[in-house]
This record gives structure tokens, C-alpha cells and sequence, in this order.
């Protein structure tokens, strides 16, 4: 009798902890979730409960990664009504429905709000491995009738459906938090659109500020990265009943997610395990390209040409519509047809447009059932059709689907990998002219597979006489893995003889097999971004010291003369404002320089970032000016070489841990020798918007020119905002024409970044402010010296002079009499200048 009771104790405890094990991830009637009560999914990759974000008191209930030591939220129930104290209770009631109150129940915070509920069945809630909160009825665990899945907030999970719901009209919108601290709903949402072909857009507000393109059978044509098979495999499902996309990971054991940020971005992230952080796999917009209709009508954004000046240029076939507005680098009108251009006669063709986005579908006509060459002769048929494109390039061959543009074709941009062909309809005299150069383009191929060869077998026979008779002594794997650094100098216009370098040179020469090994073969979790020239990495030496790998592109531009002038210059300069250079690898094709690592990136990440603004008071802001000053004072007198940087920018002032500014990026610097004063080049390079007017228009550059760069930095650090914003109040396109009138007015305090509040020292903002503006004044020969500003900075007793009025002050015209132009709106420079063609980075 006794052995009986034991074993049915036994068998008692036993489900009372099945129960109890199974009910862990559930909500019941009975069951419900208090503040401070954890809900894990069964996986435990997910967690549900009650937290607040960083210094707030307000509650809320999410679901957020279980296993990540960084709280990542990625659901919020009660987004815009927070419950002010910790008795908050999430419960499934009588109705069926998931509630949210206090524990008196005297208001409810958010509901789940089902209707037609079947009151004889019991609700239950479940959070799932998925990070998904179900709400199901008795025993049918696989029908829901409610999901937040269809209700999300500002993160895209993997097996998420994205997109509507036919029956049910249900359009699943992510929407950004109002900031890192508010997950109410704020300004940025990203929803699906079905005008024409299905297309994501990202708003804020009811403005549309970055589109994805249409899918394209492989991804968004607007999403290179999409294409790649790395992480996801995208799923895109077009029927009667839904038209959604949805992402598998191919390794489940990889978090990654898609966040709509409030910093006006769509982020692909994975988590770091290793450094226990998230890392951006691709970020969206994130160039001027990717702005919205950044090149109006028939305009294409090509940020990738070699001999535009422009990121805008015409589709073939069309011409700006305002050259003003195109030299004053606005593109927002687009472009026209030529003059003189026959549409729609005998003759008419099509001109392929390679890598681009396509134009905006909402208008675009589809026809899933025509292949490509019959879409080219729909298109052909109809007079008003303008172009052509595939609708699925992954099925292009057999069929493919067609898509037609019979209006204006607008936001079309190229990729340099990627994106898809669109073909632009022209008369038949502008495709005689493409059909021109294509044939000269043939030749040149012709000759290149034929020609070639037969030349270069004449010389075969001389080239390896040559090569057995040199007796040149190198190191036998220098060809391999380096090159001679002092002999590869000497060969370098206007570079060093072997009485500069010197006899010895303090560097380290690294093969490749270390770098990849150091930064994971160059894996895109230790990618830190990327540069004018290329991709840097972080990566860990056998000896455990961190590095940063610049791995400069094949197609960046950047060839040897200037890897070995980065290379010369860095090595030979030693300054605690300059970064450090530890080596360099030369492999073949690659070419990569090793710096010392600093962990905080760019000076831009900080001051025009929000968030990260507020880490830099108004004391640390005046030290980074000031050793902005002390780097360029080094290089313009102080070291043996006079070295002009010719590209000073906020992203190329990197911050150590102690947030010590430290200037980067040589590939740009000149050296200047004895009494050299000024220098004249035919390639005009570097960053639109930091460059001196006599460097953009006539092609001078001299100290004076990193002068001006540096007035620029100092505003930017100073005030937080980009020189290219647009102060639409003040009737200004950039921030120095916004200065100068706050300057005039006896204003210019109110410059200064919000972030700082009034925890700052007027008179040392003043003189910065002041300082910045000598800096940018027009002529060269007004500008001070850096030696001259040090001198200003550390004598703050000392009377300055008046500015003259800075350069590069446009403004938005409301009268076309002022400029005698063809229509209002057009944007003008009071200097009246030309600009002359660029080369920008």
C-alpha cells in the first residue's frame, strides 16, 4: 500500500514539472505574465517580458533575443502607451484576446482586439522560436487568430511575411522608433506598395525618401547585395491571396534581422558573437544616389563614371532640362528630350543601360507572359512607350515577365555590381551613334583576342632574354607578397629620392596568407566600411594586436602612385594626430596598407549622429579642433616635407579610444619641396563640398587649401550638420551660406549643435566660429595659415579680423529676373561663378 502511494506521489510530481516545463512559453487564462515574470520561447532564442529602454522609467512589454547580451528589441506591444510603474500585467481574458493592464484593470495599455471568437475555446499565447507571438484557440496550435508577425515594429525577422494580404487588406508596415529611447511609432515606416509592379518604399512621413526597386526573380534591384548568397534566401510570392517576401537564413544558427532606424536607414545586421556587437551587413539609403528621385525624369545617378562631374547624367537620347541647376550640381528637375529628337519614326531602337535600379514601376505597365524580345517589340509597337526591362531576370531566358515605362522614368541609378538592364528608347540618329561606338568598342575587342596574341608572340622570345639577363638581387618572394620600397619611390613624379626615405624604413611587409588570416579572410563581420578607395577590416595579429586592413579595389581608382605616395607619406610622418602606419601587403593585384586600429571610426559617426553627438561635450569638440590644428600644422611646417592633404573631411578623422582626433587617409597628399608655394594639376580630386574654390574651379591647390577643408570640419564639428544640408528657412543650400547670415544678424551662436544644450562656452564657440569663417573666405590669400590659427586658438585674447564673405554661398532664387532663368526655383551662386569639371571620390 505504501509502495502504491509512493509511486503515485511520484507520478503527481512528475506532471506537475511536464506541466510546468511545457507552460513556459505560454499565456493562458490562468497563466499570465507580471512584470518581471520572463517568457522564453522553447528554443530560448527568444524572450518576452516587461523592459525599459535606457534611461526611461516607462515600461513596456517585448519580445527581444534571448541569448544576445545586448538587449536587441525587436517587438512592441504597447508602443505609444507606456505603463508608468511595475504592475503590469500581460493576460489572455475571457474575450479570447491578449490585454495589457495594471493589476487593478482600471485602464487597458493595448489589446490584441479579435473579434468572433468562439467563447467555448480556450485562448491560448505562445512565443515561438521565430520571435513570433501567437494567439491560437484549444488545441489547434496551427491556426492563429492573432499574430504579431502581422503587426510588427520596426524589425524584419527571418520567415516573416512582408507585404499585404489580399483577402484581408492586412498591409504589414515596420514603422521606426520615435528614438533609441521611445519605441513609440516615429517618423520612418517601409511598407509595400502593388501600383504596377510590387515595390518597397521607405517614408518619412508621407514622403518617400528610398525605394527598393521591383523584384527581380534574385532580390530588389535597388538591394545588390540581395543577389549574393550569403545570409538569406528571399522568397517572393505574388497570388490571389497575398503578395508578400519572405527571408530563410541558410545557417539558422545565425541571428540576423532588418531594422527600420530612426536615423532615416534600413539595416541588415548580424550578430558578432566574437565581439559581441552587431554588424551592418548592408545599410540603405546610403548614398546621395539612393536619395529618392535624386535626378528628376529620365535622369540616371551614377556615382561610378570616370568623366562626369555630376553623380547625374541623362538617359541617352535626353539633356538636362536646366544646365544651370546641372553645374550647380542639382539634378532634382531631370531631363528633357533632345531638341530635335523624331521619336516613334522608322529607325527608332533601344540603348541598354547596364546595373541600374530601374525606374519607378507605379506607373510601369507588366505583362508577365512576354519574354524579352517580345517586350522589345511590344515597346516598339506603342508610340508611347519609352523603355523596357525584364520583370524576372532569373527567368529571362524562357520568358522572364516584361515591364514598360510609358511616362516619366524616374529614381533609376547604376550599381558597380548588380541590378539588372534597361533598355531607353531613341531616334534613329542617336542609336546610330551608340551603334557607333559599340562597333569601335568590337574592334578594339577584336583586336585585343586576336591581334594581341600575334604581337605578343613576336616579343616572347625577347622578353625572356631580357628576364635571364637581369641580375637584379630581390628577395625571392618580393614579386609575391611586396614591393622595393625605395626603388619604387624613386620612379614616382614629384616623390622622394633615396637622401629623403632615408636608409631605413620602419615598416613591416605583410604577406597576404597573414592579413586574411588576421581579418577572417576578409569576412563581413570584421568589415569596419568603406572608403574612397576601397574596404577596411579590423583584424587580430598572432600576436594579439588589432589592426585596420585598408584593401584598396581593383576598380577604385586608387593605382600605385597612390598606394606608394600613402605609403611614403604615412611611414615617414610621426605625429600623435597622425595615424599610425604598420605595414603594407602587395599581392598580385591586391594592395593593402595596415594601420593601428582605432575603435571609435570616424569623427562623421559621431557629430551627424544623433545618439552618439551627446558623447562629444562642448570640452572634447574644442580638443579634436585642436588637434585637428596640431596634424596640419605638422604637415604644412613642422615635419621635413611640406604635405598637403588635399582631402580633409570629417570621415577622415579617426578617433582613438580617448576620442584624440587623428587624420587619415594620404592617398590624396601632395609634397611640396623648398620654396614651393602653389602647385596646378589637371585631375581635380577629393570631396564636394570641402574643396576650395581655387581647387574645384582652376585646379590650384596649395596649404591654403586644407585651410578651407578645415573651416569647413570646424563648422560641421561645431554645429552637427553635413555642409550640404539645407537650411530651406533661411533660403540656403549649405551650411556655410547658413553661418554667414547667422554671422550677419550678430546670431551665429545659434549654430551650435542642440545636443550640446547650453553646456558650452559661448566665447570659445565664438572664436571657433569665427576662425572657421576666415577659414573659407573666398580668396586664398585672405585665408590665414594653420600656423596663424594655432596662434588664434591659444591667444584667445587677440583681436581677429572681420571675414570676408565665404565662398560657395548658393541660394535658393524665388524670381527668375534675378537670374534671368527660364522658369523659378533654380538654384544660383551669388559668386556667379562656372564650375569646372570634377573628380570627385
Amino acid at each position: 500500500m505504501c509502495k502504491k502511494k509512493c509511486i503515485l506521489a511520484s507520478m503527481l510530481i512528475f506532471l506537475s514539472i511536464v506541466q510546468f516545463c511545457t507552460s513556459i512559453d505560454t499565456i493562458t487564462l490562468s497563466q499570465p505574465v507580471k512584470d518581471g515574470d520572463i517568457l522564453v520561447s522553447n528554443g530560448e532564442t527568444f524572450a518576452l517580458g516587461f523592459f525599459s529602454p535606457t534611461n526611461s522609467s516607462n515600461r513596456y512589454v517585448g519580445i527581444w533575443y534571448n541569448k544576445v547580451s545586448e538587449q536587441t528589441v525587436v517587438w512592441v506591444a504597447n508602443r505609444d502607451r507606456p505603463i508608468t510603474n511595475s504592475s503590469g500585467i500581460l493576460s489572455v481574458d475571457e474575450t479570447g484576446n491578449l490585454v495589457l493592464h495594471e493589476q487593478d484593470q482600471s485602464f487597458m495599455y493595448w489589446s490584441t482586439n479579435v473579434t468572433g471568437v468562439q467563447m467555448n475555446n480556450v485562448s491560448t499565447a505562445q512565443l515561438l522560436d521565430s520571435g513570433n507571438l501567437v494567439l491560437f484557440q484549444g488545441q489547434n496550435r496551427d491556426v492563429y487568430s492573432w499574430q504579431s508577425f502581422d503587426y510588427p515594429s520596426n524589425t524584419f525577422l527571418p520567415s516573416m511575411k512582408f507585404g499585404i494580404n489580399r483577402k484581408t487588406g492586412l498591409n504589414r508596415v515596420f514603422t521606426s522608433w520615435k528614438s533609441s529611447v521611445n519605441p513609440g511609432v516615429g517618423d520612418y515606416s517601409h511598407k509595400m506598395e502593388l501600383v504596377g509592379s510590387t515595390q518597397l518604399f521607405l517614408y518619412q512621413g508621407v514622403a518617400k525618401i528610398w525605394r527598393t526597386g521591383s523584384w527581380t526573380g534574385l532580390g530588389w534591384s535597388g538591394i545588390p547585395e540581395m543577389s549574393v548568397k550569403y545570409l538569406l534566401k528571399g522568397t517572393y510570392i505574388n497570388n490571389d491571396n497575398e503578395v508578400v517576401v519572405i527571408y530563410y537564413l541558410h545557417n539558422t544558427s545565425i541571428l540576423s534581422r532588418l531594422v527600420v532606424t530612426e536615423s532615416r536607414t534600413i539595416d541588415r545586421q548580424s550578430w558578432n558573437e566574437v565581439d559581441r556587437k552587431w554588424v551592418g551587413i548592408w545599410s540603405y539609403p546610403n548614398d546621395q544616389c539612393d536619395g529618392y528621385n535624386h535626378c528628376g525624369p529620365f535622369g540616371l545617378c551614377d556615382l561610378y563614371s570616370t568623366f562626369a562631374a555630376f553623380e547625374c547624367v541623362c538617359y541617352p537620347g535626353y539633356e538636362a532640362q536646366s544646365q544651370q541647376d546641372w553645374l550647380l550640381r542639382d539634378g532634382s528637375r531631370g531631363c528633357k528630350i533632345k531638341v530635335g529628337t523624331q521619336l516613334c519614326e522608322s529607325g527608332d531602337g533601344f540603348v541598354e543601360l547596364n546595373r541600374v535600379k530601374v525606374p519607378d514601376t507605379s506607373t510601369a505597365r507588366v505583362n508577365m507572359s512576354l519574354g524579352l524580345k517580345a517586350c522589345k517589340e511590344l515597346c516598339l509597337r506603342n508610340c508611347t512607350c519609352l523603355g523596357y526591362a525584364s520583370a524576372d531576370i532569373s527567368q529571362e531566358v524562357t520568358g522572364g515577365g516584361c515591364i514598360t515605362w510609358h511616362g516619366d522614368m524616374i529614381d533609376t541609378r547604376t550599381f558597380s555590381d548588380g541590378g539588372q538592364s534597361l533598355y531607353v528608347r531613341v531616334d534613329a540618329a542617336e542609336l546610330a551613334q551608340y551603334l557607333s561606338r559599340m562597333r569601335k568598342k568590337s574592334h578594339k575587342y577584336q583586336f585585343m583576342v586576336i591581334g594581341m596574341p600575334i604581337l605578343a608572340a613576336g616579343f616572347l622570345l625577347c622578353t625572356f632574354i631580357c628576364c635571364y639577363l637581369r641580375k637584379k638581387k630581390v628577395k625571392q618572394d618580393e614579386g609575391e607578397v611586396g614591393f622595393s620600397f625605395k626603388n619604387s619611390m624613386k620612379s614616382l613624379e614629384g616623390s622622394l629620392m633615396e637622401k629623403d626615405i632615408g636608409k631605413n624604413v620602419d615598416l613591416d611587409v605583410f604577406d597576404l596568407s597573414t592579413i586574411a588570416a588576421a581579418t577572417d579572410h576578409f569576412s563581413p563581420s570584421n568589415k569596419l566600411g568603406e572608403g574612397g578607395f576601397g574596404s577596411v577590416y579590423k583584424g587580430k595579429l598572432l600576436n594579439e594586436q588589432e589592426i585596420a586592413v585598408k584593401r584598396l579595389s581593383q576598380s577604385s581608382g586608387q593605382g600605385m602612385q597612390e598606394f606608394k605616395n600613402e605609403v611614403m607619406l604615412i611611414a615617414k610622418l610621426q605625429h600623435r594626430n597622425l595615424v599610425r602606419l604598420l605595414g603594407y601587403c602587395f599581392h598580385k593585384e591586391e594592395k593593402m596598407l595596415v594601420y593601428e586600429y582605432l575603435p571609435n571610426k570616424g569623427l562623421d559617426s559621431f557629430i551627424f549622429d544623433q545618439e552618439k553627438a551627446s558623447l562629444l561635450d562642448w570640452k572634447k569638440r574644442f580638443q579634436i579642433i585642436q588637434g585637428i590644428v596640431c596634424g596640419l600644422l605638422y604637415l604644412h611646417h613642422d615635419s621635413r616635407l611640406r604635405i598637403i592633404h588635399r582631402d580633409l573631411k570629417a570621415s577622415n578623422v579617426l578617433l582613438d579610444s580617448d576620442l584624440n582626433p587623428k587624420i587619415s587617409d594620404f592617398g590624396l597628399a601632395k609634397i611640396f619641396r623648398g620654396g614651393e608655394d602653389e602647385a596646378k594639376t589637371h585631375r581635380v580630386v577629393g570631396t564636394y563640398g570641402y574643396m576650395s574654390p581655387e581647387y574645384a574651379m582652376e585646379g590650384l591647390f596649395s596649404v591654403k587649401s586644407d585651410v578651407f577643408s578645415f573651416g569647413i570640419l570646424v563648422l560641421e564639428i561645431i554645429s552637427g550638420r553635413k555642409n550640404n544640408s539645407y537650411y530651406q528657412r533661411d533660403s540656403v543650400i549649405n551650411l556655410i551660406g547658413h553661418v554667414w547670415d547667422m554671422w550677419k544678424q550678430d546670431k551665429v551662436l545659434t549654430i551650435v549643435d542642440s545636443s550640446l544644450g547650453d553646456s558650452f562656452d559661448a566665447r570659445e564657440a565664438l572664436l571657433c566660429i569665427h576662425i572657421a569663417i576666415l577659414c573659407v573666405q573666398e580668396l586664398a590669400s585672405d585665408r590665414p595659415t594653420m600656423t596663424n590659427v594655432a596662434f588664434m586658438l591659444s591667444n584667445q585674447e587677440t583681436m581677429l579680423p572681420s571675414p570676408k564673405q565665404p565662398a560657395f554661398i548658393f541660394r535658393q532664387l524665388n524670381h527668375r529676373r534675378e537670374l534671368g532663368l527660364a522658369s523659378t526655383g533654380d538654384v544660383g551662386s551669388v559668386d556667379n561663378e562656372t564650375i569646372t569639371i570634377l573628380q570627385a571620390r
